[in-house]
């Protein structure tokens, strides 16, 4: 694919920036700590495309204390595809590219890349750059990590989607071999982040282990990247520690938080309160019926936007029979009118209104504005329906309903648990009676992938802001890889299989944006999951804080700085 292509699906894909910035990107206004300096990172959750601000780190060197109800699943920057771990590996790990405040792709440990040929691209590696325990960074670091990210233990697999191999060249360049064109590369990569060949060896790390199995490595609770930041520590469902990278490639951008303490907090009255009494500088998780509480603070500042984020109810479609319902000797989530039943039995205007306060948009599709891919026209949410519900269920044999266990995690998604009991409510109204079984997020993942669950309540960030991603990893059959590395609900549609096949390796901008729109239609014509909304990302600090909002739900602590 020649420069000139990728350049015009740049163009094509800036995602409509004016309808995706509903909010300002910065909370700005310094108010003086009344504790010890060391105060300080915020990072930015939920914002669709953060505007680009300008941050003149002060003197005085801050801890940041960072809440949100959510904890880490694992430390190893291979392991597990789940935002919160995500966001903290992205403190100590890199990966060849990383985005500006933007959303642009920038270098990061390659200074340059070079299209060779419509499948093969060259990167030139940085120079000089040392992993935390001092070895320094090189390209064999680079053909370990993807030999050690595709292993299938991982679910880290969307982020080398096509990628065949990487080859070394010598010390300090390496050549990307795809199976086809992919215009999306450079952002694909940016979450293919780079671990130390000589540390994993030395630690026998350099396997991944089995998540489902409670597997662990010295990888699973040590880290040692080349990031901004060093993670010193990690007590689950306590605290993450970082201290501030001295080293640093990109010191001289670094702000003034030399300290990052992020404590997961489950309760939503807890949280809110270690915030207003000061105990919390930064609070990337607030109930929706306190936001307009915080937002009168005049101590504190409210962030909003919307992220890059579908919640939405997957069903088993592969299962001959559920497990614990009432219906025995076949899966009713194999009917279309089932499933179409259950999607217009859930009023998703009285979710946005009571249960979310209005901080919701809902959804009609599996990608939220912001994403390549989704266009107004085809984002029409299902109109609530009850009395044609019932019709559906009658025709597909279940003039009574059914009754069948409902899995809902309770601290990962905004009002998860909130939801869960609306929508459980909703479905007795056409007869299915939905048993719902509620837990951590730490528990419930483990239990998703190893595919125990048959309805339940998921939700699904694009970091790529391209809909390949989520059409590949959620609904492609699984066949290994990326390639339906996120399917836990056995969906296997050979037409809709088709579709992505052919935008995996369509070099053309506008077949291959019609590719997308087509999988995604189909996907939401044929009811293969059920979207509920796009999430909206409310975040609230003191106004010590200054950071940028972000779409990806992602805060990173090289754009905050703390007064």
């Amino acid at each position: 694919m020649s420069t000139r292509l990728i350049d015009a699906w740049m163009r094509t894909a800036r995602w409509n920036e004016n309808e995706r910035r509903p909010g300002a990107a910065l909370l700005a206004e310094a108010q003086p700590s009344r504790r010890t300096p060391l105060t300080s990172l915020a990072l930015g959750v939920g914002l669709a495309l953060a505007t680009a601000v300008t941050v003149v780190p002060t003197a005085q060197a801050a801890t940041l204390r960072w809440a949100a109800q959510n904890d880490i699943l694992t430390l190893d920057p291979h392991s597990q595809n789940h935002s919160t771990t995500n966001t903290i590996a992205q403190q100590g790990y890199e990966g060849l590219t990383r985005y500006d405040k933007t959303y642009q792709v920038e270098p990061a440990l390659a200074t340059k890349w070079t299209q060779t040929s419509p499948t093969q691209w060259r990167f030139e590696l940085r120079k000089g750059v040392k992993f935390h325990d001092g070895t320094p960074f090189t390209a064999d670091d680079v053909v370990f990590s993807f030999g050690r990210i595709r292993q299938p233990n991982g679910t880290m697999h969307p982020f080398i989607a096509g990628i065949t191999e990487i080859r070394k060249v010598d010390s300090h360049t390496v050549d990307l071999i795809l199976a086809a064109p992919n215009p999306i590369l450079l952002r694909q990569i940016v979450d293919f982040r780079i671990m130390s060949k000589t540390w994993a060896e030395k630690n026998k790390a350099t396997n991944l282990p089995d998540f489902k199995s409670k597997e662990e490595t010295v990888a699973t609770r040590a880290a040692n990247g080349t990031g901004p930041y060093r993670i010193t520590g990690w007590q689950p469902d306590q605290r993450i520690t970082m201290v501030q990278n001295k080293d640093w490639w990109d010191a001289k951008n670094a702000t003034n938080v030399e300290e990052i303490i992020y404590t997961p907090i489950k309760s939503d009255p807890t949280r809110v309160a270690a915030l207003i009494s000061g105990d919390v500088d930064l609070l990337t998780d607030i109930p929706t019926q306190d936001v307009a509480r915080l937002r009168s603070d005049g101590r504190l500042g409210v962030l909003e936007g919307n992220e890059v984020r579908t919640i939405f109810i997957g069903l088993d479609q592969g299962s001959d029979q559920l497990k614990n319902s009432s219906v025995q000797g076949k899966n009713p989530f194999k009917d279309k009118r089932v499933r179409e039943a259950l999607s217009i039995a859930i009023d998703r205007e009285a979710l946005k209104r009571a249960t979310m306060r209005g901080l919701s948009v809902p959804a009609g599709i599996m990608v939220a504005p912001g994403v390549n891919g989704n266009t107004p026209d085809i984002d029409l949410p299902a109109k609530a329906d009850i009395e044609r519900a019932r019709k559906l269920l009658a025709e597909a044999g279940y003039p009574n309903g059914f009754e069948v266990p409902f899995n809902c995690p309770n601290n990962r998604y905004v009002n998860d648990e909130e939801i869960c009991v609306a929508v459980t409510a909703m479905w007795t109204k056409i007869g299915v009676k939905a048993r719902l079984q509620t837990e951590s997020f730490s528990t419930y993942s483990p239990k998703l992938q190893a595919f125990e669950y048959q309805l339940f309540l998921y939700g699904w960030g694009v970091p790529t802001y391209d809909a390949l991603y989520t059409l590949q990893s959620l609904t492609h059959t699984r066949t290994g890889g990326a390639d339906g590395s996120g399917n836990y609900f056995r969906i296997s549609d050979a037409k809709l299989d088709q579709i992505i096949d052919a935008a995996k390796v369509e070099g053309d901008v506008s077949k291959r944006n019609a590719l997308l729109r087509e999988g995604l239609l189909r996907l939401r014509d044929e009811v293969l999951l059920i979207p509920i909304h796009h999430q909206v990302r409310p975040w609230a600090m003191k106004k010590s804080v200054q950071t940028v909002h972000r779409s990806d739900d992602r805060p990173e602590g090289r754009f905050t700085t703390m007064k």
